[in-house]
């Protein structure tokens, strides 16, 4: 590539031989190809310098500035979850400010106030105990303020939601529900309480 445009630049002035065979041209084809491989390291800095366009190394250096790797998997993820973290500072203790760093940090919860000094932790849409909760715990917790009492609220079928949803023995034995699997089965509309 740039040996192409070394020859294109020194072209006009027409004092050099730029064929491969010459000293000029064999002296551009060595100068092109570091070029060339500047020019990629280059755009690889350049890339992994940015934490939107971030794949490798520029993901995993800010990784390691948190306590704890952020809960999220795909590349996009891992992007959303470091700028989130990156985005703390004093004015981020409101509850809005904290459910955005919960979210861009992958973990489907929010946090809300349950009076003074005392905050649930809940799970929308998920039945039980989510998937690496250990490491969602963690997470949340090094999120929010040390001074915050902190009650994480896992979902589970109630005999009352039953009621209200009318389940019945013969439903339950239809749809193959087990002991473990039973408690998880939380009704469509009961997933929005």
């Amino acid at each position: 590539m740039y040996e192409e445009y070394l020859k294109a630049l020194l072209a006009p002035l027409g004092v050099y031989r730029l064929d491969k065979d010459s000293l000029s041209g064999a002296e551009l084809y060595a100068l092109g190809g570091e070029m060339d491989l500047a020019a990629e390291r280059l755009e690889d800095v350049e890339r992994e310098s940015v934490t939107a366009t971030a794949e490798g190394e520029g993901l995993r250096r800010r990784e390691a500035l948190f306590l704890r790797r952020p809960a999220s998997t795909t590349l996009q993820e891992r992007r959303d979850a470091i700028a989130a973290l990156l985005q703390i500072d004093g004015d981020s203790l409101t509850p809005e400010a904290i459910n955005r760093t919960i979210s861009g940090c992958g973990i489907r919860a929010r946090a809300i106030e349950t009076g003074t000094n005392q905050v649930r932790v809940e799970f929308p849409g998920t039945a039980g105990v989510p998937r690496d909760f250990d490491q969602i715990q963690r997470i949340i917790l090094d999120i929010l303020p040390c001074h915050l009492g902190v009650e994480f609220h896992l979902r589970y079928l109630t005999w009352e939601a039953c009621h209200r949803a009318e389940y019945t023995w013969a439903f339950v034995e239809e749809q193959s529900y087990t002991w473990e699997t039973l408690p998880l089965a939380i009704p469509p509309e009961e997933e929005s309480l």
